[in-house]
């Protein structure tokens, strides 16, 4: 029988200050939500994007460190979740709630409460992320679709619209690509979502004037994202079949 792998104390220290590294999306988040309130949308996407850097990158670190095998009473998927929570969904809304980016009254408030409310239900479905590494349902990237009505500009009717689209589709069974994990295209993915954040950040720096190539850049990868997760889903298991 094999002996379980237990690792050396460095390696668990290394795994201890990854999960720091995890938590500190809670920090970003808090800043997220104070730079909203001071009406710093740029800020607040600036720190959006710190959290996308460390949300995408513990992961592959955790697997390398070993984490479950050598830290096996922490569980950094529920922190991870937790973190993923907060900068993803409740952050972001806090932004379009504070900014004014949401209609006026009571339908801006139900607008608001909508993703905070499907992404609850997501975030604890134990399939919504697939053995195939696919998220199940719009994987509640409400950080993306605050960036994208800041950036653009886009007014309240539209964004409402928005969040009303994307709400349905977390309950919705598409399976999404997880870019850092999904096996199929795996080094496209990753190609095209490190220039997409690249294309983030100019955007951010071109604030309030963005330029409109660097959006199309931008945007053509929502457009790559959208049709691959929709064709692995539909078409490519009905080719294997046939």
């Amino acid at each position: 029988m094999q002996e379980p792998f237990v690792g050396s104390t460095r390696l668990r220290l290394a795994g201890l200050a990854l999960h720091a590294y995890t938590a500190s999306g809670t920090v970003l988040a808090l800043l997220i939500v104070i730079a909203a309130i001071d009406g710093d949308a740029v800020r607040a996407l600036w720190l959006g994007l710190a959290a996308l850097v460390i949300d995408g990158t513990d992961g592959m670190l955790a697997r390398r460190l070993r984490v479950k095998e050598t830290i096996p009473w922490f569980d950094g998927a529920m922190l991870d979740n937790i973190v993923d929570y907060l900068t993803y969904a409740f952050a972001p809304i806090v932004l379009l709630w504070s900014g004014n980016y949401l209609p006026n009254g009571a339908w801006g408030a139900v607008l608001a409460a909508l993703p905070l409310l499907a992404s609850s239900y997501q975030f604890c479905r134990v399939d919504a992320k697939t053995d195939d590494h696919f998220f199940l349902g719009f994987p509640s990237y409400w950080n993306v679709v605050a960036f994208y009505v800041v950036v653009l500009g886009l007014s309240p009717v539209t964004t409402g619209v928005i969040l009303v689209v994307c709400s349905v589709l977390v309950f919705i069974p598409v399976k999404y690509i997880y870019p850092s994990r999904t096996k199929v295209f795996r080094s496209l993915n990753l190609i095209t979502t490190a220039i997409w954040l690249a294309a983030y950040a100019v955007l951010l720096a071109q604030m309030p004037d963005p330029n409109t190539i660097v959006v199309a850049v931008s945007l053509s990868y929502l457009l790559y994202y959208g049709v691959l997760s929709l064709y692995l889903t539909f078409w490519a298991p009905r080719r294997k079949v046939s």
